[in-house]
C-alpha cells in the first residue's frame, strides 16, 4: 500500500466505496488521516464499517465542517452532466475535490528513495482505445527485461494498493478520462496518449471536454517524455504543444497511418513493420506480422506506444521484440479463444464503441460478426465503413432489431448470445472467423463487458 502523505491529522471525506474508494480510505488511514466515508449503497457502507471506517451521510448539512478534502470514485460525476450532490456540497463549502490518482502522485515519492541507485518511474497511459493492451504490454516488456514492475489503475490493482516501489522499479498505470479529469496531481515520468475517438461524451459535455480530460495527463506536471499518437488532429496538436522544436526528443510521435519522418523521435508501423527513427535515421525495426498476441493495425498502434514507452526508460529494441512475441494479449481484447475445423473464434468484447469495433473488423477476413448491445451516440457509420470483410452479422441485445436495421451487411436478429453463437458457428466455413466485437456497451444484458465476453467463450466452448 502507498500511505497518503500530506494529510496526517486531517479529516478526509471519501465518496464511493467500491474498489478505489475503500483502498483510498485504507491509504488515508495508513498516512495518519481520518477517513469519513459515504456510499448510497448500504452494502458498500457495511463493508466499510466492518473495516472500522466511520460512515457519515455527506449530504447532511454541516457534513463538510473540518473536512480537508473530498476523494471521489471515478464513476461519480463531479461536473457533467451535473455534479453529484455531495460533490456540489463540497465545492460550495470550499473543500478541494480529488481522487485516488491525485493522492497517489502526491504520495508516491518517499525519503527512502534517497537510498536508491535509480529512482522508481511511472509510465501513465491514456487514450480512447488500446490503453489496456498498451499498459499490459509495457508491463510485460518490463518483466521480460528483468525490471521490477507493477501494473495498476484502470487495470490490475488500485493505484494506492500497490507495494511501495523498489530501486529502479517501473509502475505502469492505465488511466481513464474519468481519472485524469479530476486528479489534482498528475506527474508521471512518461505519459502515453494512444488515440482519441468519441466516447463518454455526456460525462465530459462533448468532445472538447473529453479531449481536455485526456490532455490533463500532459499539462498538470509535464512528463519527462510524452508518447503521443498523431493519427488524429488532437494528437498532432498535443505533440505540437509539448515540444519546443521539431527535433525535441522529449516527444515521441507514433503512427500507424503514416510513415513518420523528420528530425524528432518517431515510431511508426506500416504494412506490419514497426520502425523507430531518430534525427531522420532508422535505428531499429520489428516485424509484427508474426506476433500472435497483437493482430491488426490497432494492435500495431498499441505496439508502437508500448515500444516507445519502453525505449523512453532505456529498454533495448531486441528485448522489446522478444517481449512482443511472448505477449499473450488480454482477455476480451482480440483474444483468440479457439480454432476448430479451420474456423477461428475471437473474443473482443472490449470493443464497446464503434471505433474499437471497426479496428477489430479490419484485423480479420471472412468474418461472422456478433455485435449489438446498448448503443452509444453517433450511429454505426464507422463500423459500416469497416465491414467489407463481414460475411454476416448476428445481432444481440434487447434492441437487436433496431441495431440490425442500421447495418449494411446481411444480418440475423438473434437477441441472445447463445442464439448468435449457434447461428454463426453453423454458417462458418474453414478460413472464416467468428468475431465478437459488439460496438456497443454491455449493460442491457450483462453487468460488464467481461461478463459478455465470458458468455461468448462459454457458448463457443460447449459447442466445439
Amino acid at each position: 500500500m502507498i500511505p497518503v502523505q500530506g494529510l496526517a491529522g486531517a479529516r478526509v471525506a471519501v465518496l464511493g466505496l467500491g474498489r478505489s474508494g475503500l483502498v483510498a480510505a485504507r491509504a488515508l488511514e495508513a498516512g495518519g488521516a481520518t477517513p469519513v466515508c459515504w456510499d448510497d449503497n448500504p452494502d458498500a457502507r457495511d463493508r466499510a464499517t466492518s473495516e472500522g471506517f466511520a460512515c457519515l451521510d455527506l449530504k447532511r448539512a454541516g457534513a463538510f465542517d473540518d473536512v480537508a478534502r473530498l476523494i471521489v470514485s471515478p464513476g461519480i460525476p463531479h461536473l457533467y452532466p451535473a455534479p453529484n450532490p455531495v460533490v456540489a456540497a463540497a465545492l460550495a463549502a470550499g473543500v478541494p475535490v480529488d481522487n485516488d490518482i491525485g493522492l497517489f502522485f502526491q504520495s508516491f515519492a518517499t525519503s527512502a528513495w534517497h537510498n536508491f541507485d535509480t529512482a522508481p518511474r511511472v509510465i501513465a497511459v491514456t487514450g480512447s482505445n488500446g490503453k489496456s493492451t498498451t499498459s499490459a504490454l509495457i508491463h510485460h516488456i518490463m518483466e521480460v527485461a528483468g525490471r521490477p514492475s507493477q501494473l495498476a489503475g484502470n487495470i490490475g490493482r488500485g493505484v494506492l494498493d500497490i507495494d511501495p516501489p523498489h530501486d529502479g522499479e517501473v509502475i505502469v498505470l492505465e488511466l481513464s478520462s474519468y481519472q485524469t479529469d479530476l486528479a489534482r496531481s498528475l506527474t508521471p515520468d512518461v505519459a502515453v496518449f494512444t488515440n482519441l475517438t468519441p466516447d463518454h461524451l455526456e460525462r465530459h459535455a462533448g468532445m472538447g471536454g473529453y479531449y481536455a480530460a485526456k490532455r490533463r495527463l500532459f499539462a498538470e506536471g509535464g512528463p519527462d517524455r510524452a508518447v503521443i499518437g498523431v493519427d488524429e488532429d488532437e494528437g498532432r496538436f498535443l505533440a505540437g504543444q509539448m515540444c519546443e522544436a521539431p527535433a525535441d526528443d522529449r516527444v515521441i510521435r507514433i503512427s500507424v497511418d503514416a510513415k513518420l519522418t523528420g528530425p524528432g523521435w518517431n515510431v511508426h508501423a506500416r504494412k506490419g513493420f514497426l520502425a523507430e527513427t531518430r534525427k531522420g535515421r532508422q535505428v531499429a525495426s520489428i516485424d509484427l506480422r508474426g506476433v500472435a498476441g497483437l493482430p491488426g493495425s490497432h494492435n500495431h498502434q498499441n505496439a508502437c506506444a508500448a515500444y516507445a514507452a519502453a525505449r523512453a526508460v532505456g529498454i533495448a529494441p531486441k528485448v522489446i521484440e522478444q517481449a512482443f512475441h511472448s505477449f499473450a494479449g488480454l482477455p476480451h481484447r482480440s483474444q483468440v479463444i479457439a480454432e476448430a475445423g479451420g474456423v477461428r473464434y475471437v473474443n473482443d468484447s472490449k470493443a464497446t464503441n464503434v471505433d474499437s469495433a471497426a479496428k477489430a473488423l479490419a484485423a480479420f477476413e471472412n468474418i461472422h460478426w456478433i455485435c449489438g448491445g446498448l448503443q452509444k451516440d453517433g450511429g454505426l457509420e464507422v463500423v459500416n465503413a469497416a465491414s467489407g470483410s463481414v460475411k454476416a452479422a448476428y445481432v444481440i441485445g434487447r434492441e437487436a432489431a433496431q441495431f440490425a436495421m442500421q447495418l449494411e451487411v446481411e444480418t440475423q436478429v438473434c437477441t441472445s448470445m447463445a442464439a448468435a453463437v449457434e447461428a454463426a458457428m453453423e454458417a462458418a466455413e474453414p478460413g472464416d472467423v467468428v468475431l465478437l466485437a459488439p460496438a456497443a456497451a454491455s449493460f442491457d444484458q450483462y453487468d460488464s463487458f467481461e461478463r459478455r465476453g465470458e458468455d461468448f467463450v462459454a457458448q463457443v466452448t460447449k459447442r466445439l
